[in-house]
């Protein structure tokens, strides 16, 4: 009797530890495949989305089906150039020698002086508007947008990221007319030199490569656009493969007139409203600053209702019981003074 226990102890013991080992194998199998790892479900159902909306007559690599999730197509970018403020003159040459040529790139291509540039750049101080300027390229272009980061092109297996970079030109170039745009460009392709990691040399190697191959052939419709507010850390071979670059400036007076009147538009304002007062409060900031300026005034009314609102002795909301008043020019000095 107790040979027969021991026997079928036995063989449970063996059973289930044959079980554990296939499932650890087949998960460590799983977490082990090249180009996965970084991969999120959120992205896998992006990723998804975007394939079925660029349709199926499109034949994707695995590592170009990997991109998809960074795809943002112009009509999920609500940015448009009516919406930035300030930068009237590099919107209109933006228009003039990029975008007309990129849109009509086939009634362009037999000079290749009149094709769009390959590379463009956009620099200046933070916050000034370059990411916004880029995303309303892309929607005033019509074009596919890559939004590329760091992470997105960099894989732990030796010489995946070579093939993920390949395909980054690649899947723009099917998706064409395609924007790539590499935001804070100076964190990944800064100038290069003896002490670089093997794996960061060998991925800008790569990128530059596909990028001269880009410019080589004939006019496709893809762009790669970079923004920093570090231009003089971005290695120069990578300067020269953007020939377009546009200083995107703090806002002088008029452009921070223009830049408060989008900010403050579906804000009740009062009536007597100094602009001229609030141009001279915002002397010095950013377009972002002057977000940042107009969203702490804007707290003031609500501050005032609330506290009106505790007062009472009463349980329904304060939205139902309190009107905030317009917005007053005090309202923004006094921010400026705190």
């Amino acid at each position: 009797m107790e040979s027969k226990l021991k026997f079928w102890t036995d063989i449970a013991t063996f059973v289930g530890t044959a079980a554990t080992a296939v499932y650890v194998s087949y998960v460590l199998y799983a977490a082990l495949q090249p180009g996965e790892e970084h991969v999120t479900s959120d992205q896998r159902r992006r990723a998804k989305a975007s394939q079925k909306m660029i349709g199926g007559n499109i034949e994707l690599t695995k590592y170009e089906a990997s991109l998809l999730s960074n795809l943002i197509q112009p009509h999920e970018i609500n940015v448009g150039f009516s919406d930035i403020g300030g930068l009237d003159e590099a919107t209109m040459a933006i228009h003039e020698t990029i975008l007309f040529p990129l849109i009509n790139s086939s009634k362009f291509s037999q000079s290749p002086l009149l094709q769009a540039p390959k590379g463009v750049l956009l620099y200046g101080p933070p916050g000034c508007g370059k990411t916004m300027l880029a995303k309303a390229m892309a929607r005033e272009s019509n074009a596919n947008f890559l939004n590329v980061q760091m992470s997105t092109l960099a894989d732990k297996w030796y010489g995946e990221s070579n093939k993920i970079v390949a395909a980054l030109f690649s899947l723009a170039t099917k998706l064409s007319p395609c924007i790539i745009f590499i935001d804070e460009i100076d964190s990944f392709l800064r100038t290069r030199d003896s002490n670089d990691h093997e794996m960061s040399a060998q991925l800008k190697a790569q990128f530059m490569v596909c990028w001269d191959g880009l410019a080589t052939a004939s006019s496709n419709g893809v762009l790669v656009l970079g923004a920093t507010n570090r231009i003089f850390d971005i290695d120069d071979a990578v300067l020269r493969r953007m020939p377009k670059r546009f200083e995107i400036k703090r806002p002088g007076p008029v452009q921070r007139a223009r830049i408060l009147k989008i900010v403050l538009q579906g804000t009740e304002v009062d009536a007597n409203l100094d602009f001229k007062a609030l141009v001279e409060a915002t002397e010095g900031m950013s377009g972002s600053d002057i977000t940042e300026f107009c969203r702490n005034a804007a707290m003031e009314p609500m501050r005032e209702a609330y506290r009106q609102w505790c007062l009472k002795d009463t349980d329904e909301s304060p939205e139902k019981t309190e009107k905030m008043r317009p917005l007053r020019t005090s309202d923004f000095i006094k921010v400026d003074v705190d």
